[in-house]
């Protein structure tokens, strides 16, 4: 009589479409990770997660898919690095941020009075901007990362964000020379 191995289908089942969605989405999630400064590891971090909050909704019936799974994988993907680098980045000194703070001989716009005429546009304009500028996000990546409706609306909103920045210049009638310290 010979042992008889029984394999569990729903198991066997599991494990083929994790394994079919590591093969259709970490890559581009792993693109994206390392086009925004991570590591392989922060990826697979990020993916991982992604996927125990994919199949978390599908358990429990709260998934309804308008769009590929890849695609919903990349998505929650992105939001999660994006929260992850704003709350590791929160306390962080402004040099960390891409200005070059250093004392040069010739004159530099402070990086300190800028930041001030950046921040009066709000924390969402900041992080908007933030993700746009420094971080290269496309308008459509925008769109998805902060829920905007459309690439245009978060094209719209960018612009909402540069328009308080210039107000607030003009209202004090500021020049070039006004940020050099």
């Amino acid at each position: 009589m010979a042992n008889e191995i029984v394999f569990d289908e729903p198991v066997m089942q599991r494990e083929k479409l994790i394994t079919a969605l590591y093969k259709s989405a970490f890559p581009a999630v792993a693109k994206y990770v390392s086009k925004m400064g991570g590591s392989f590891d922060d990826a697979k971090d990020v993916f991982q997660d992604a996927l125990v909050i994919y199949y978390e909704k599908t358990t429990t019936g709260e998934l309804s898919l308008n769009t590929t799974e890849t695609a919903y994988l990349l998505g929650i993907a992105k939001h999660l690095w994006f929260k992850k680098f704003r709350d590791d980045n929160n306390n962080l000194p402004l040099d960390s941020y891409g200005f070059d703070i250093s004392d040069e001989a010739e004159e530099q716009p402070s990086t300190n009075k800028l930041m001030r005429y950046l921040e009066t546009a709000g924390k969402k304009c900041m992080e908007l901007l933030s993700a746009f500028y420094y971080h290269k996000l496309s308008m459509n990546e925008l769109a998805v990362l902060f829920g905007y409706g459309s690439e245009r609306s978060a094209t719209v909103q960018k612009y909402k964000c540069i328009e308080k920045v210039r107000e607030t210049v003009k209202e004090q009638s500021l020049a070039y020379e006004d940020f050099i310290e």
